[in-house]
């Protein structure tokens, strides 16, 4: 392989198995529902399992499960390819290290979604739950009366339970809007001629 290729292809391969390492000790030290504070009562382990998208949110029934999963292989098909493409043309090395970090949080979850479903659910390929842990209920409180629509409910800040996979998605997406000016930057022709002169009557 080309060192142009290795790099991004090694933090794909790294992220991978540091999040299915991480959720191999969740399932088989842990049961479903079970906290482990490390931050007091702001940042624990929460063993939860979901049918769905990253950070909990879910499609419904078994169909919109199976929808989901065969969403997930096609984009990473496609960020796949759009990686391979971005090396080839020499983008910024930046945007390159972002595209394989979301690459490599979509191929985390999709192991979740297939191999999960064989190895834990009965051999239902393709149906697997994805793992979740990371959770940091950073605020909690009571919205006041006033407030429109969540007046007097309950809130708390940060809410969804997410997975390292999850992580590295995040983190190359925000950081593509972050740098966006610079990881796409080009230069603009002038539109100018030489011959093309204003003449004032």
């Amino acid at each position: 392989m080309k060192p142009a290729y290795l790099k991004p292809f090694l933090i794909v391969v790294f992220i991978v198995l540091i999040d299915q390492i991480i959720k191999t000790w969740v399932r088989t030290n842990m049961y479903l529902g079970q906290d482990i504070h490390f931050l007091g009562d702001h940042g624990m382990l929460h063993y939860t399992e979901n049918n769905g998208m990253a950070f909990g949110m879910e499609l419904g029934g078994d169909f919109g499960k199976l929808v989901l999963t065969m969403f997930r292989i096609a984009a990473v098909v496609a960020i796949g390819y759009g990686l391979v493409y971005l090396i080839k043309h020499k983008y910024h090395r930046g945007l390159v290290m972002c595209v394989a970090l979301i690459l490599a949080g979509a191929l985390g979850n999709i192991v979740d979604s297939t191999i999960y479903g064989v190895l834990y659910q009965h051999g239902q390929i393709f149906y697997g739950r994805v793992v979740d842990m990371f959770y940091f209920p950073l605020l909690s409180g009571n919205f006041p009366q006033w407030v429109p629509i969540w007046g007097g409910q309950d809130y708390i800040f940060f809410r969804p339970v997410f997975n390292f996979a999850d992580s590295a998605i995040s983190v190359g997406v925000i950081a593509i809007l972050i740098f966006q000016k610079r990881y796409f930057k080009h230069e603009v022709p002038e539109l100018s001629s030489p011959n093309s002169e204003m003449v004032e009557e």
